[in-house]
Order: structure tokens, then C-alpha cells, then sequence
């Protein structure tokens, strides 16, 4: 299952793989860049709900707030319906971007994270329904739900780029990540 306390240290989910983009420490101490990357782990373990932005048939964009969980790879999932339209839209172009960011009613509360990847469905059993039960958890869906989530598709992003910002570090403070390989 997918365990907010799980670090992209960790190993990933597919047993064997190597994570890409996993950071290793040097010497015992954590590189900027993995300070970097816990950071944004840390950030989307807080949050619940994410911008995913999709294009349509004529190149348009359609954004759509959606519930996410998040794993230590920093692989963001989802539940949809196969015929919603950011479904639709990744069936035609799996490219996405995505923002997950507090609420804020300040400028200098301004913190969030952008990413963009590869959205994929997710349709091992096994790892299905440790996502599912790990959503419903997060959300505390109970048995009403039960049949629409059985009939969700479990979608997948796969980040390989992400700015984070924080503007309580002061107006546009930023850095910027990509990770090869996803």
C-alpha cells in the first residue's frame, strides 16, 4: 500500500526497479538536490486535491481538480471515470500537467508545486487495489462509494518535471527539477 510516511528513498513499488530520478545521499548527508525532492514529497503528502490540466480534441486546455494520493517516487494516482473528459483527453494524449498548492489568502502564502509527465492507467490487480484502498483511506470513502470506485479507472502521473514554489521564502521563490528517465 501507499504510505504517506514513505520516503523517495525507498525502494519503488515495482519490486526490482530502480526508481528513476532517486537521489542518493553522499557521504551521509542529503544533497540539495534530495532536499529538493523531500521537499516536494512532503508538500504533496500534505495537500489533497490537484489542478490536472489535459488538452481536447481541438488542442484546448481543460483543467480539472481531482483527489490524489502520492508514493515515494512522487507518481501522483487518481480515480476517474473512463468517459470524463480529462480521461478522454489522456486516452488521446497521456501529456499532462498538474498544480497541487495550499490556499492562501496572502501572497506570501503562496506555496505549490507545477509538474508535467506522462499520465498512464494503472490495471495490475494487486497494485489497483493497494491504490484504492490506500484512496479510500486517505478520503475516508466508505461503502457509498463503493460502486463508482469499482467501476474508476486508477490513473497515474508521472512527473519528470517540477517547479515548487514558496513565496513565504519571499515574491518568486522558486527552484526547478527534472528527472530523466520517466
Amino acid at each position: 500500500a501507499v504510505r504517506a510516511s514513505q520516503s523517495i528513498f525507498a525502494e519503488p513499488w515495482a519490486a526490482g526497479a530502480s526508481a528513476p530520478g532517486k537521489i542518493k545521499s553522499l557521504g551521509g548527508k542529503m544533497s540539495e538536490r534530495a532536499r529538493k525532492l523531500e521537499l516536494i514529497g512532503a508538500f504533496l503528502r500534505e495537500e489533497t486535491t490537484l489542478a490536472l490540466a489535459t488538452t481536447d480534441k481541438q488542442g484546448g486546455a481543460c483543467v480539472a481538480p481531482l483527489f490524489y494520493i502520492s508514493d515515494e517516487n512522487l507518481y501522483l494516482y487518481w480515480l476517474s471515470a473512463a468517459d470524463s473528459v480529462h480521461s478522454e483527453n489522456l486516452r488521446r494524449n497521456p501529456e499532462a500537467a498538474a498544480t497541487v498548492y495550499c490556499r492562501a489568502e496572502n501572497w506570501k502564502d503562496i506555496r505549490g508545486v507545477q509538474m508535467r509527465g506522462l499520465v498512464s492507467t494503472i490495471t495490475e490487480p494487486d497494485r489497483r487495489r493497494d491504490l484504492i484502498k490506500s484512496y479510500s483511506e486517505r478520503f475516508k470513502l466508505g461503502a457509498v462509494f463503493k460502486l463508482a470506485i469499482s467501476q474508476s479507472t486508477v490513473y497515474a502521473l508521472r512527473p519528470n518535471f517540477f517547479r515548487y514554489i514558496d513565496n513565504s521564502k519571499g515574491f518568486k521563490h522558486k527552484f526547478e527539477i527534472t528527472l530523466k528517465g520517466r
